[in-house]
């Protein structure tokens, strides 16, 4: 079974060789970059499960390029940042970003992070794993919505995990704690204001009413409620 492959993309070498000694100790092939040039050009020719992204870059702005990753790669996308405040992690996770690490940290957690992260995309990504609901058609193997016209939207593997969430529980109530709980993040004011947008983001897909969504209920308080008829090929 081949190992899983985590790029790496930090501007400061003593932490792009201790991040790639402590993930390759623990199971996973590594390729580390310096400039976000050389970072987007092996992309061509590798297919990362995770890549680490720090958001101060010489040569590129690291939110815009998070942002890319998320909808054109299709990989989980961790950030790694000495940017503490809260908006600017708030900002990552709105971008697509699936983690938001802050320097300095342990080289274990970043191990512990991408675990977790690699269990929730084994669920929400299953080659050939496709959900019909309500004339729209969700490509989990190639993050892509379908409407009845054959009409095609990409979604984030963050959105991805959230709609899927939903998929898996029709017509059930979803509270915060559980989503906090499947998805991995801590419990906090970021945590929620990405789900928030998220779940925006997922209605302005499936082109719902933002007043009056009919197939993601808000119930205030309590959570959420997918409402669609869901069946899975």
């Amino acid at each position: 079974m081949s190992r899983p492959l985590i790029t790496i993309l930090d501007d400061e070498p003593e932490i792009r060789t201790m991040l790639a000694d402590a993930l390759e100790d623990a199971g996973f092939d590594t390729l580390s970059f310096g400039r976000a040039r050389s970072f987007e050009a092996a992309l061509a020719k590798h297919t990362p499960d995770v890549c680490l992204v720090d958001l101060s870059l010489p040569d590129s702005d690291g939110l815009a390029l998070v942002h890319r990753l998320a909808l054109e790669q299709g990989a989980i996308v961790i950030i790694i940042s000495g940017r503490a405040e809260v908006q600017d992690r708030v900002t990552g996770l709105e971008l697509g970003a699936d983690d938001y690490i802050i320097k300095p940290f342990e080289p274990a957690e970043v191990v512990a992070r991408i675990r977790a992260r690699l269990r929730g995309s084994k669920q929400a990504k299953t080659p050939g794993d496709t959900a019909h609901f309500n004339g729209w058609t969700a490509h989990f193997d190639r993050y892509m919505l379908e409407d009845a016209t054959g009409s095609e939207t990409p979604f984030s593997h963050a959105e991805g995990e959230v709609l899927r969430l939903f998929l898996d529980a029709p017509k059930r109530l979803i509270s915060r704690v559980q989503m906090q709980e499947s998805l991995g993040g801590a419990a906090s004011e970021s945590f929620d204001r990405a789900m928030d947008v998220r779940i925006s983001r997922l209605r302005t897909k499936l082109r719902e009413d933002p007043k009056n969504p009919q197939l993601i209920k808000t119930i205030y308080g309590a959570g959420y409620i997918f409402l669609g008829d869901v069946s899975w090929s």
